[in-house]
Formats: C-alpha cells, sequence, structure tokens
C-alpha cells in the first residue's frame, strides 16, 4: 500500500494508453480520474483529444510531452511489448510512480519498473483477483495519500 499511497502523493497523473473506444480500460481509466476531480492528462500518439461524456482532453504522444513529467504519476495500459520502451522514456524524464494495470506487464518490464522508479504498483495485491487495478483499488490509495476527492467535486 506505500507505492500506492506514493502513487496518488502526486499533484498530477496521466494516462497512457488512453483511447476514445469507451469499451476499452484507457478510456475507462482516464474517465475514472476524471470522475474523481483528478488533473490527468492522457497518453495517445494517435489521437488527438479523448472525448468523455462532460470533456474533451487533449492529448499527448508521449511521456516527454507533458507538462510536469516530475510531478506525474503515469497509469498505464498498453500492452507489455509497448510499456517497456514508455516506461524507458517516462524514466527519462523523471516521472516518479508508475502504476501498471493488469495485462499491461511482463516479468521484463515489471523489473524495469522496480529497478527505475521510486513507487510502482504492479503484481499481485489489491482488492481485486487479477492484481493491483485503478479501477479497483484506486479510492483506498486515493485515502490512504490524504486526497479528499469528494470535497473536490
Amino acid at each position: 500500500m506505500d507505492a500506492v499511497q506514493r502513487f496518488f502523493s502526486s499533484p498530477r497523473f496521466a494516462v497512457a494508453g488512453a483511447s476514445n473506444d469507451a469499451n476499452k480500460f484507457g478510456y475507462k481509466l482516464l474517465a475514472w480520474y476524471h470522475q474523481h476531480s483528478l488533473p490527468v492528462t492522457p497518453l495517445n500518439p494517435r489521437a488527438a483529444a479523448i472525448q468523455l461524456p462532460t470533456r474533451a482532453y487533449e492529448t499527448v504522444a508521449s511521456p516527454r510531452q507533458l507538462p510536469a513529467p516530475t510531478q506525474t504519476s503515469l497509469s498505464v495500459v498498453t500492452p507489455p511489448a509497448v510499456t517497456l520502451p514508455l516506461l524507458q522514456e517516462a524514466h527519462s524524464v523523471g516521472i516518479p510512480a508508475v502504476w501498471l494495470q493488469p495485462g499491461t506487464f511482463d516479468a521484463a518490464v515489471e523489473e524495469f519498473a522496480r529497478t527505475h522508479f521510486a513507487a510502482v504498483v504492479a503484481g499481485d495485491g489489491g482488492r481485486g483477483g487479477e492484481g493491483w487495478c485503478v479501477l479497483v483499488d484506486g479510492e483506498e490509495g486515493l485515502e490512504a495519500a490524504g486526497v479528499s476527492w469528494l470535497s473536490q467535486l
């Protein structure tokens, strides 16, 4: 839970793999951050914006284009082959914490993450059967970090 708390202690968030397809987890994760009134930037190299029902979010193509990467925790919802180079770039720009959603990493990706970031949320744990997931464990993480998202509504 320490990594979750550290992840949610960042003042900014980003979702790598954000999608305009409401059936995909990249859309659901971005919507989760939006619903909790958290400052979030979607990463998607092929879409200029992600449209949620009440707001469009302009995207950036990569971690390098984030406005304040050293203050941004990164949620990842990309396939492992995409995740490793993404994390390498994220590390190079100083992103402090990453949350690797279930299915986004293999052993090599997890090892890289755990040796290059101050906080990594990945693998076994959380309340769901598939491991740590923002959609399942995020609200508890916000509470642990002292983020009162209800007061932000």
